[in-house]
């Protein structure tokens, strides 16, 4: 028997599919659906009969191989951990919906809020070794079709064991018809190349199981914060933030500032008219030196759009500096605010080490009440 097709063809067809997919799924039937990356094939975990058969379809066995867990909001994704790693909620918060595929560690796959909706039977299906695998694809159908399924679904590439996975309907149609119940055609894929998959370990580290749409530099931006705090020209105020901020990071985390990048913290500094190269101010030296931070290193920096964009979050000495920001890159203005909510940082310069030692003392003040945003 052929497999029924449904070809989404334009915005008016999008519902229908979206509605048969979660249907058929939820009713235990194998399914062929679009992503951004490639087509997959699903079941949900509770129905046994279609997962005896995309395992067959896989040649996996039950408990080796695991399939990945594909949800269709993002939130979900703390159903399937006891607690969850902050490397891995910045990837999920910046990267899904979207081509990655992230492997959890799970202390206790009986104690997670899962474990109650598909019962222990079926723990087997969703947890390997302690581990799980989750995917948040990003399609019209696919995304919201899995989000309305009550129970997990899993997922690989709608392909036979040791073939190309399919980034066209078409291809595996020529190679499952007949052996799923409902192939979504969706056209070709947006990527045309599998997703990224980064596990992220026990300590809380990262490694990089396999390159796909998303590169390995483009995985370090990803797990990074960075942070960046603008001002004029970038040789008091704001390289005076960075160095406080610095500190303030490495001593909430219990490590030493260079390891911050290693934990997955940058913290910078930008002048909106600076000019590049130039040091900090004698006082600004002087003023952190009795905090323990030396400044005799920095040089300005400008602000520039590709620093803008590097960001997770911009604070700013004053109204003029977030206008800058937000006049380079318009888009930045979710993410830029400033220092202090109520007024202007003033600037310092002309004023004897008292004024600057006043001055670190209020921005480690305004920056200890930003520490729960910078942590995360």
């Amino acid at each position: 028997m052929m497999s029924e097709v449904i070809q989404v063809q334009n915005d008016q067809e999008v519902q229908a599919a979206i509605d048969r997919t979660a249907q058929a799924l939820a009713g235990g039937k194998v399914v062929i659906f679009p992503t951004e990356t490639v087509y997959g094939v699903g079941a949900c975990v509770t129905q046994a009969e279609a997962m005896e058969r995309l395992r067959r379809l896989k040649d996996r066995q039950s408990g080796t191989k695991p399939f990945s867990v594909h949800i269709g909001d993002k939130t979900d994704a703390n159903l399937y951990v006891n607690r969850m790693p902050p490397l891995a909620e910045r990837l999920i918060r910046k990267a899904w919906p979207g081509p990655l595929a992230i492997v959890l560690p799970v202390e206790d796959p009986a104690a997670t809020p899962i474990a109650q909706v598909i019962g222990a039977e079926n723990l087997h299906e969703v947890f390997h070794k302690n581990t799980i695998g989750l995917r948040c694809p990003d399609d019209p159908v696919t995304t919201p079709a899995l989000a309305a399924v009550r129970t997990p679904v899993v997922a690989a590439s709608a392909n036979r064991p040791g073939n190309a996975p399919p980034t066209l309907a078409r291809d595996a149609i020529a190679e499952l018809d007949g052996q799923v119940d409902l192939i979504i055609d969706g056209g070709t894929t947006r990527y045309t190349k599998p997703s990224t998959i980064v596990q992220i370990l026990v300590d809380g580290s990262w490694k990089l199981l396999r390159s796909g749409v998303l590169d390995e530099r483009a995985i370090r931006r990803l797990v990074s914060t960075t942070i960046l705090f603008v001002c004029s020209g970038n040789t008091c105020r704001s390289p005076m933030a960075e160095a406080i901020a610095r500190q303030l990071l490495a001593k909430k985390l219990g490590v030493r500032e260079d390891e911050l990048e290693s934990r997955g913290y940058v913290v910078m500094s930008a002048g909106s008219f600076a000019m590049p190269g130039t040091r900090a101010t004698a006082a600004a030296v002087e003023a952190l030196r009795a905090e323990g931070l030396d400044l005799s290193g920095h040089r300005s920096r400008p602000l520039t759009v590709e620093l803008i964009h590097q960001a997770d979050l911009i604070l700013t000495m004053g109204r003029s500096h977030t206008a800058a920001v937000t006049a380079l890159a318009p888009s930045a203005a979710s993410k830029v605010r400033n220092l202090r909510p109520d007024g202007d940082i003033e600037d310092p310069i002309g004023g004897d080490v008292q004024v600057y030692r006043e001055l670190s003392q209020s921005l480690r003040k305004l920056i200890e009440r930003q520490l729960p945003a910078l942590l995360v």
